[in-house]
């Protein structure tokens, strides 16, 4: 393959890339493709500056000299407007541009900051730092054009048609033709639409806050840059100190230029002109003119009617295409709608699929439940409990039981244990028979579609692949037959005897085992395409055995044919090299002497191209699956020596050079699907053969994870991700692999479970997701989250709770999201428990007060009462007013208490005692009162009623037989100043007013 249209061309000197063009060969050579994803690709100009691309570049066959021109403090990308490539394409994509000022020659470095930020959002750019010592000016732009500081002086037209410059308050006369009056500024006049109405628009649209941008023709200039490409129209060449201005209709008018250093105006003033009807007005009438601020045209809101679906409209959720995309109604309803995702699947959207033809938009927003249980459906659409355990809790079950090694992490007074499987290569067949056994399993359940036995189907071969690939055999042991002659399915090599293994030839025996997994993977292809064939094309379904490595089969019908020959030649396939080369030079001679080829059946050379290694040549009209040209490579191209790691290498290469059909996922490749799919090739390779690749790159860090751990890898349903995350997870555990950066499939899978109720397992999942020093909280935030969203389920299985438990969760998270659901449903009481239960010391004692302390005291419940306040006493340190809240009900049972004992005593200091602490108890009561105020109910003040109430009786029914005076009507005094009724208030008045006057009639 030539270089020349691969690598990119950087010929000045004094221009540079990073990675520079020498790296990108040695990366390119190490990596077929890499120069197609450059990630971070970096071009620059030594001492004028640099373009950062995020992401990846595709920089295959560029000249950059050509392309990317560094001038003094700016720079230009694709100056040939015909040779840009569409947005988001080559160069034309969003980057971050780095300029290199000479501050010598600009003026006013002072203000230097504010006029770079005015000018880059001028430019549709972002302006993100400014050096003042190096000069260096950063900013962020969404495509390519020229950005950078030129003469301020100069403008910048690119129209249809040139038209001299007006002054900005001129009106035209009007045209002798009679057509109406246009201002040449005025883009709504342009529109046909009322620029009185448009003015309207902006003004109830456009608040105060967004004033500060410069608003032309209607509409705020930013967003005329960001929206050309919605125009119809190219995107202009930009310049800090320039406006260039682009019509959406041919023989637009010049716009003004402005200046540089010019203040941007906080409320726009652009003038708009209302033409009236030439009918109306004659052919004299003068424009009106208005500006941003004119009152003659009050604000009026109006309400708009919405796009409305038709009511039996099918939704992208109903049927058997749920798992498509939809609309998201913020894309065209703005900030004034968001959308998302609810519990258990729930999904707010507007009924409008994504790239679906003949489908508009819709402000009719459903609410409807996406299902993620498709796995667990047989083909009638309905849920088998028996496929729910084989996909979920089985997997998951043997799962637990491997090995494993513990990381305990700290989260404030919690502890948490992170789990990691680990295993040997050496169990892993045994790891993957199990799996497999559980998926055969499936397979015996009655209803289940063809698509899913496919899939199925599939993942027994994934899990066989697996275990080829990457387990390890003991050295020196024997070698044990790894399958069942009686055993449908996959039956791996079947070696019989016994032969100790040398380490030098394992590589061989995993090639071996390699073949024998490729031939019984495409078995059932073979057959089924040689199936359709008659007796009479016995040549063509021997180059179909041949695709299969069936050579016994294909010797027999060669024999039976009486074609000894062929038979011969065919015992021989892929066998040394030297027969090959015999055969090769053969064909050579017959075609280099003019053999008529014509006398020799076109299949019987096809075989003979094949058997002498050139496997394209054989294949010219037969088109066949990417294992089968795999195995062609393998079987009858490549040296019989030759390593596993080499014959993968081989096809990725031929892959990059489109020479070999692509490794499409099975329900592409093998189908039949439920539900139609848009695919294209190059979005992703089967879950096979990213497999064979990590198998191949063992050594090196492997780049494609994240596309080799999504759903569209090995299953058509993107939610479904049950059997990816256990194949991630013993591939990690072996060592095969250490990432990081699988987050969302772990979250997925954890989505997925969810739905189905199975919240045990998703925590236990979340446990299992790696620890990140820059997220250390994130298996607390997520695994609690889980526990409040979905306490309904989980609460209300015994089995869930338990092993939620088992998994070392704090019970004190279980206990607050309980709490909350408890709340939530009017549950107070079992709130209050959960409360005290998991801490939450002061949201308990506000539950107390307001719910649960009244009715409890009402029904003479009091030990209850002290119960949950002693409680809460040993941590009152942690509740606010807490002597004005539950500590009222502690002091009134040991007041009364005391009062009631000591009533038979007849004491003035053991009364003036009492009236004291009555008098503070009361006097607490009051200030609960207002301190708690409306949150309070009537039953609570009335429980505090009777508190004082039950104490002045007390305090009334005191001995105080020839005590002074003044002592009584202190205890007067301290119940009138009680919470109580106005009655009760009544009566102690008047039995202060009775005492008295005995008092009175005694002296």
């Amino acid at each position: 393959m030539s270089s020349a249209p691969v690598f990119p061309v950087l010929r000045h000197d004094d221009y540079f890339t990073r990675p520079s063009i020498d790296e990108l060969v040695e990366m390119e050579a190490a990596d077929p493709g890499y120069c197609s994803r450059v990630p971070g690709f970096v071009v620059g100009r030594v001492g004028y500056g640099q373009l950062s691309f995020p992401g990846d570049t595709d920089v295959r066959g560029m000249d950059l000299n050509e392309i990317v021109k560094f001038g003094k403090h700016c720079v230009e990308v694709y100056k040939d407007e015909d040779s840009k490539p569409p947005l988001g394409q080559g160069l034309n994509k969003a980057a971050e541009v780095t300029l290199m000022l000479d501050l010598s020659e600009i003026p006013e470095p002072g203000t230097l900051v504010e006029v770079l930020k005015r000018q880059t959002r001028k430019q549709g750019a972002w302006f993100v730092s400014f050096n003042h010592l190096s000069g260096r000016w950063k900013f962020e732009v969404d495509h390519f054009s020229r950005f950078g500081l030129v003469d301020e002086e100069e403008e910048d037209v690119v129209m249809d048609e040139v038209v001299a410059r007006q002054p900005i308050a001129e009106v035209r006369e009007p045209p002798a033709n009679g057509h109406e009056l246009e201002l040449s500024r005025s883009l709504p006049a342009h529109l046909g639409l009322d620029p009185a109405k448009m003015q309207e628009m902006r003004m109830t649209m456009f608040s105060n806050e967004d004033g500060d941008e410069d608003m032309e023709d209607g509409f705020p200039s930013d967003q005329r840059y960001f929206s050309s490409e919605r125009m119809n129209v190219d995107s202009p060449n930009s310049s800090a100190l320039r406006l260039r201005s682009l019509s959406p209709l041919h023989g637009s008018s010049l716009k003004v230029g402005r200046k540089f250093g010019v203040l941007d105006r906080k409320e726009p003033q652009a003038l708009l002109e209302y033409s009236a009807n030439s009918s109306e007005l004659g052919l004299s009438s003068h424009g009106i003119l208005m500006s941003g601020q004119n009152k003659g045209f009050p604000v009026r809101m109006t309400k708009v009617d919405g796009f409305k679906l038709p009511a039996n409209q099918t939704t992208p959720v109903t049927g058997k295409i749920y798992t498509n995309c939809v609309v998201d109604a913020a894309l065209f309803m703005g900030k004034s709608f968001r959308v998302g995702w609810g519990p258990n699947g729930i999904l707010v959207h507007s009924g409008s699929l994504v790239n679906r033809p003949g489908t508009g938009l819709s402000s009719v927003i459903h609410v409807e439940k996406v299902v993620c249980d498709k796995v667990v459906r047989d083909e009638k659409n309905k849920v088998k409990e028996e496929l729910t355990d084989l996909c979920f809790s089985e997997p998951m079950d043997l799962h637990r039981k491997l090995d494993r090694e513990y990381l305990e992490t700290e989260s404030d007074l919690f502890k948490l244990k992170l789990q990691k499987v680990v295993t040997s290569r050496f169990v892993l067949p045994d790891i993957c028979r199990s799996y497999i056994d559980i998926i055969e399993r499936q397979l015996e359940v009655s209803d289940l579609s063809l698509s899913s036995r496919v899939l199925l189907m599939h993942q027994v071969t994934v899990w066989e692949l697996i275990r080829v690939l990457f387990s390890e055999r003991a050295t020196g042991t024997q070698l044990e037959p790894t399958g069942d002659e009686d055993q449908e399915g996959m039956i791996l090599d079947k070696k019989e005897g016994s032969v100790a293994i040398d380490l030098e030839a394992l590589p061989l025996v995993r090639r071996a085992d390699f073949s024998n997994w490729l031939q019984d993977s495409v078995c059932h292809r073979v057959q089924g395409e040689a199936g359709s064939l008659n007796d009479a094309r016995y040549l063509e379904h021997i180059i179909l055995l041949l695709t299969g490595r069936q050579l016994d089969t294909a010797m027999e019908i060669a024999a039976s044919r009486g074609d000894v020959r062929l038979a011969i030649l065919l015992s021989q396939a892929g066998g040394s090299m030297l027969n090959r080369s015999d055969l090769a030079q053969q064909l050579d001679l017959w075609k280099a002497n003019g053999l008529d080829f014509n006398y020799i059946e076109d299949d019987r050379v096809k075989i003979y191209e094949l058997l002498s290694g050139n496997v394209q040549g054989a294949l010219v009209d037969l088109s066949i699956d990417w294992k089968r040209y795999l195995g062609l490579i393998m079987w009858y191209q490549l040296s019989p020596d030759t390593s596993l790691d080499i014959i993968i290498h081989s096809y990725h290469q031929l892959l990059g050079e489109g020479k070999v059909p692509y490794p499409v996922p099975v329900y592409i490749d093998e189908g039949p699907l439920d539900e139609s799919l848009q695919w294209s090739p190059g979005d992703r390779f089967d879950i096979s053969f990213y497999l064979m690749l990590l198998h191949a790159n063992q050594d090196e860090k492997f780049g494609m994870l994240k596309t080799m751990f999504s759903a569209f890898s090995s299953s058509y349903d993107p939610l479904d991700y049950h059997m990816i995350w256990h194949q991630r997870s013993i591939l990690e555990a072996i060592g095969a692999f250490s990432s990081d950066d699988l987050h969302v499939l772990d979250l997925s899978f954890v989505y997925q479970l969810l739905c189905l109720g199975k919240c045990h397992w998703a925590i236990y999942i979340i446990l299992h997701m790696p620890h990140l020093d820059d997220a250390p909280y994130i298996h607390e935030k997520l695994i609690r989250e889980i526990l409040s969203q979905y306490c309904e389920s989980w609460s209300k299985d015994e089995t869930q709770r338990d092993y939620i438990a088992e998994l070392g969760v704090p019970a004190e998270w279980m206990h607050e999201a309980l709490a909350l659901y408890n709340e939530y449903y009017g549950d107070q009481q079992s709130a209050l428990e959960n409360y005290i239960r998991c801490g939450n010391w002061k949201k308990a004692h506000t539950i107390f007060m307001t719910s649960i302390a009244h009715s409890l005291f009402l029904s003479s419940k009091h030990q209850e009462i002290w119960d949950i306040t002693s409680a809460l006493e040993d941590h009152k340190s942690e509740i606010a007013d807490w002597e004005l809240g539950a500590g009222i009900y502690i002091d009134f049972f040991i007041l009364r208490s005391s009062m009631q004992e000591e009533s038979t005593v007849d004491d003035s200091d053991l009364l003036e005692k009492k009236n004291e602490s009555c008098s503070t108890f009361f006097s607490r009561l009051n200030d609960s009162l207002l301190i708690w105020g409306s949150k309070l109910p009537v039953e609570a003040r009335a429980c505090f009623s009777k508190m004082a109430e039950e104490l002045c009786e007390l305090l009334m029914n005191t001995p105080g037989e020839g005590l002074a005076p003044n002592l009584y009507m202190g205890c007067f005094q301290t119940m009138l100043n009680a919470p109580v009724p106005d009655d009760h208030r009544s009566s102690y008045l008047q039995e202060a007013v009775s005492v008295f006057t005995d008092i009175l009639c005694r002296d």
